[in-house]
């Protein structure tokens, strides 16, 4: 990238501009040149096929009505198929596997009976909810937003691409703030640097949106899928606990892999097919600015930062000691039974509220703890259609349970692939692509995982694929789609960002732009994958490849 534009002014609005071709100046009336329809996304096969999924997945009900729908349909076959006996099929003999009506008075009344208690102790509703209320506050202060600003300003010109993915893929700790923050910010700092500003919201769209699964920070993801995971795996193994950061060591090393991936097709494809794409800011438009993080701002990051530092220090002096009582009774740390590791979702939440805290007393955008308060308040404020959804993901999950039409339809799939004799490694690459299809309807990953891990967790348990591995698979496929869905609901607003700098950037001009990242991150992350299990290593805490 040549250095000869760094430090230049940008040009005012009419003024004749230093860039190079393609990066047309501020209110430039120079003809656009002729746009190819593979470019422009008019009448090619990407804006047809995409239309169709558009179409198909608008039909679709809500995602909490195909929970509600899940759950009828789970009552009618349990009334028709009650008392059916696949005890034979059972892995543990000596317990009586039978499908139970769930449509008998008695039923139905311990169903009314037990909703409120199904809803409140459904495993992921508490652990993200307790998540996010920390995060929340380090986001409601500015700590997360100036902390990421201030990342991307210290960086090099030459770096700028990998680091800008980099900060993308961490701001997944902060729920949906990259696509709100990182992604138009991207767009700015290439533009600034003398680049061009699609290729900065491409790579910043590719690593919030297409690396969404690789973090080397855990999120509230992480409990999330885990929550979902642990309860469809308890469907056969009852008791069973799956820890939270069963993905992290295979979630850190995908984020490498994500930003040497983006780095590679930001700079060698993207940005160089965009060469004939005009830059134009019409006369009168805001010229975006990155601005420089404030005196104020800078002391309040060094003050979040060193919390950091004093909590971990603090954390790591309590649990050294071989009595500490964040240990397991075997004096272990790492191991499910240490009160540490079933503490993971509250030290998340504190290790955002102390430094976001400490931010906004020295930043000033704290005044009392009223402003605390509602940062928390505002969080939970985004989680409204969570809860509801959850509400109708518990009482499904409790029926399939109750009426044993899990376990069932477990036993039959895990029959019917074992009859079939794939290698292991085909169904874990048969639930990628399916998750990754999947994805191109319905978007909001616990949704889909809510729908997918009862029917996959425990029929692919009984073939011997740990939960842990099935979790990781479809994270995998889940992250590489989401940027060529219009139906994943930030799309638009990529879209929007784009057409500030190319006025007539639509669905198939964002698509064509970001195919390439998810073709190659769909097909390399595989391949990772099981790459990284045939090496065997770990992919988390207490996490194994097979079953039991």
């Amino acid at each position: 990238m040549p250095d000869d534009n760094e430090g230049a002014p940008r040009p005012a609005a009419g003024e004749k501009s230093s860039l190079p071709e393609g990066h047309s100046p501020v209110g430039s009336l120079r003809p656009e040149p002729e746009r190819t329809p593979e470019i422009e996304g008019k009448n090619t096969w990407i804006t047809r096929a995409l239309d169709w999924i558009e179409r198909v997945g608008n039909k679709l009900p809500d995602p909490a009505m195909l929970f509600l729908l899940g759950l009828i349909l789970t009552w009618i076959a349990s009334w028709l198929l009650g008392g059916l006996d696949f005890t034979d099929l059972h892995p543990q003999p000596e317990g009586r596997m039978v499908v139970q009506n769930q449509l008998t008075g008695s039923a139905l009344a311990a169903f009314l009976a037990g909703m409120v208690h199904t809803f409140v102790t459904f495993h992921p509703l508490g652990v993200v909810l307790v998540a996010l209320l920390g995060v929340g506050v380090a986001e409601h202060t500015g700590f997360i937003n100036a902390g990421l600003k201030g990342l991307l300003g210290l960086t090099h010109k030459s770096l700028l691409t990998p680091m800008l993915i980099l900060v993308a893929c961490m701001s997944h700790t902060a729920a949906d703030a990259g696509y709100v923050l990182v992604i138009p910010l991207g767009g700015i700092i290439f533009y600034a640097a003398g680049r061009h500003p699609l290729a900065g919201i491409a790579a910043a769209f590719a690593g919030v949106s297409g690396g969404f699964s690789a973090n080397f920070i855990p999120s509230s993801l992480d409990p999330l899928l885990q929550g979902l995971t642990q309860e469809s795996a308890q469907m056969i193994a009852p008791g069973l606990e799956i820890n939270v950061l069963c993905n992290w060591w295979f979630t850190s090393a995908s984020t490498l892999l994500v930003i040497l991936l983006g780095w590679f097709l930001t700079d060698r494809v993207i940005e160089p097919r965009l060469e004939d794409t005009p830059v134009e800011l019409e006369e009168g438009d805001e010229i975006p600015q990155m601005d420089a993080l404030t005196a104020t701002e800078r002391r309040g990051v060094l003050a979040g930062l060193l919390t950091i530092v004093v909590c971990i220090a603090i954390l790591v002096l309590v649990t050294w000691p071989a009595g500490s009582p964040l240990r397991a009774p075997s004096g272990e740390i790492t191991v499910r039974e240490a009160p540490l590791m079933q503490s993971i979702v509250p030290l998340i939440f504190l290790f955002f509220v102390f430094p976001g805290m400490v931010y906004g007393y020295v930043a000033g955008t704290v005044k009392s703890h009223r402003d605390i308060i509602a940062g928390m308040s505002r969080a939970m404020k985004t989680m409204g259609y969570y809860i509801v959804m959850a509400f109708f993901a518990a009482l499904f999950i409790e029926a399939l349970i109750d009426s044993n039409m899990g376990a069932l339809i477990a036993l039959k799939g895990a029959a019917f692939l074992q009859a079939l004799g794939w290698p292991a490694w085909v169904t874990i690459v048969g639930i990628i692509l399916l998750t990754a299809v999947i994805n191109l309807l319905v978007g909001s990953a616990s949704a889909k995982w809510a729908l997918l891990s009862p029917i996959f967790v425990p029929m692919l348990m009984q073939v011997g694929i740990s939960p842990e591995l099935i979790q990781a698979a479809y994270r995998v496929g889940d992250s590489t789609t989401n940027i060529i869905t219009p139906l994943m609901p930030y799309f638009p607003l990529i879209v929007v960002f784009s057409q500030r700098y190319y006025k007539r950037t639509g669905i198939g001009t964002l698509v064509s732009m970001m195919l390439p990242y998810s073709i190659v991150f769909l097909a390399v992350w595989t391949i990772f994958l099981l790459a990284y299990w045939g090496l065997g290593i770990p992919l988390g805490l207490e996490a194994s490849y097979v079953y039991p």
